[in-house]
């Protein structure tokens, strides 16, 4: 699992419980999935349209650094399944995973359109091909 982002959990983003909200938790793998497929895919319109079970593990607290995961599970024609975790940054205890995260790329009309990806590209790589 890659981790790409770090957030800082912050009274505005507490429950009445005091930890960690799991809509904004949401919220952060949502934005997450979809600036990694953006990137991937070479698109700025994608939408996610599905997430599987959703497996709440540990809870976060005020002061908690958290660092969300993306890993790729597989490249469709028009999609770009991934999976998530998020854990402590400080003691890698897992707060939730998520299994599937289908993000689609659409085309100017909005319409689902092939992106002709079959692998993972980084970004160094395609700025370093002549």
């Amino acid at each position: 699992m890659r981790f790409h982002t770090r957030k800082w959990v912050k009274p505005e983003d507490l429950n009445p419980n005091g930890t960690l909200f799991g809509g904004k938790l949401l919220a952060w793998i949502d934005e997450e999935a979809a600036l990694y497929s953006i990137i991937q895919l070479e698109n700025q319109r994608v939408v996610t349209k599905h997430m599987s079970e959703i497996n709440f593990m540990s809870s976060a607290k005020q002061g908690d650094i958290v660092e969300i995961g993306i890993d790729v599970v597989r490249f469709g024609t028009t999609s770009l399944v991934l999976k998530s975790e998020v854990r402590n940054k400080m003691t890698h205890e897992k707060i939730i995973t998520v299994d599937n995260i289908t993000m689609v790329n659409l085309d100017s009309f909005g319409r689902p359109s092939a992106h002709g990806k079959t692998k993972i590209e980084y970004v160094k790589d395609r700025i370093s091909k002549p």
